[in-house]
């Protein structure tokens, strides 16, 4: 059995909040990514894993040395990291003649690979490189993809996912104006997927509302689609499901529409408007002849007294 595997006591408080954190959770912690370097990684593949590493930043741990693995042919040692580091998410980088300046994205679920994807680095210009202000560590990123291949094609649709779970950054319950200031840019087009960070200026309008301006920061991406390892359907579905504590209780007679507005359902008995009370104005008063046709059309005539 797997060192890491072993059900162990903790001996101490520390290792007991240790292990707590580990703990499966309804609210599931932020994920966190590896990024690790291949035997035989370039420096522009170091580059690269640097400057996602401070995009990234505080949700990563940076691997500094070479590990020599093929995560296509053994994913083994990838789920040693994942299970030591407990990161959900790996970024591995290598170069070699056949392939060269690669990276491979994946996922993890239940510390077992559940998507791989190797792309290639054709073009690369690094955050030193544009002489721009960047933006603070643990900024919370805004996600554009743009690209019909997005939506069309099951392998980039599932490039998109990935991408969203490797970059969205923590959930927060509210947001501010002046907190979004980072882009990333994601077009997918001729078959090349173009990666673009920018920093969010919001400047003087005039108005309430402030005028947006883009500036590139960096790093900068020109990547090519190689060989992808997909989950299989059954297990994918198995990966989204979530706990029944989380699911809404489904409550009766209210509804939603399309622009979040909340409708009710009221049952009531059936009412009589005839007898409903009105304002008592004298045009609405009825006649001596209505009376009388409703009451059976004879009248009783009054005595005269004596």
């Amino acid at each position: 059995m797997d060192a890491l595997d072993r059900v162990v006591k903790p001996k101490t408080k520390r290792a007991k909040r240790f292990l707590e954190k580990r703990e499966p959770k309804l609210n599931e912690n932020t994920k966190n990514a590896m990024l690790i370097k291949g035997g035989n990684a370039n420096l522009t593949v170091a580059e690269v894993l640097k400057d996602i590493y401070a995009v990234k930043k505080p949700f990563a741990v940076l691997y500094k040395r070479k590990n020599i693995t093929r995560p296509f042919e053994d994913q083994t040692s990838l789920e040693f990291f994942s299970k030591k580091s407990d990161c959900s998410l790996f970024l591995f980088g290598s170069h070699n003649k056949k392939r060269p300046n690669n990276l491979i994205i994946g996922r993890m679920f239940d510390y077992h690979v559940l998507d791989m994807i190797e792309l290639g680095i054709e073009k690369f210009v690094s955050l030193k490189e544009i002489k721009n202000s960047k933006c603070p560590e643990g900024t919370k990123p805004m996600l554009i993809f743009a690209g019909d291949a997005f939506d069309v094609n099951e392998e980039y649709r599932r490039l998109k996912s990935l991408l969203i779970d490797f970059f969205r950054g923590p959930t927060v319950p509210s947001i501010r104006l002046a907190g979004l200031e980072c882009v990333l840019h994601f077009t997918a087009v001729d078959g090349k997927i173009y990666m673009r960070s920018y920093k969010v200026l919001l400047k003087k309008s005039g108005c309430k509302i402030p005028r947006i301006e883009l500036e590139e920061m960096g790093p900068s991406l020109d990547l090519v689609m190689r060989r992808t390892h997909l989950a299989s359907d059954d297990l994918f579905k198995l990966s989204l499901k979530q706990p029944k504590g989380l699911k809404p209780k489904k409550k009766k007679n209210i509804s939603h529409d399309v622009f979040g507005t909340t409708y009710g359902r009221i049952h009531m008995q059936k009412q009589d408007l005839s007898k409903l009370q009105t304002r008592k104005v004298k045009g609405l008063k009825k006649r001596p002849a209505e009376k009388s046709a409703e009451d059976g059309g004879t009248t009783p005539k009054k005595s005269k007294s004596a």
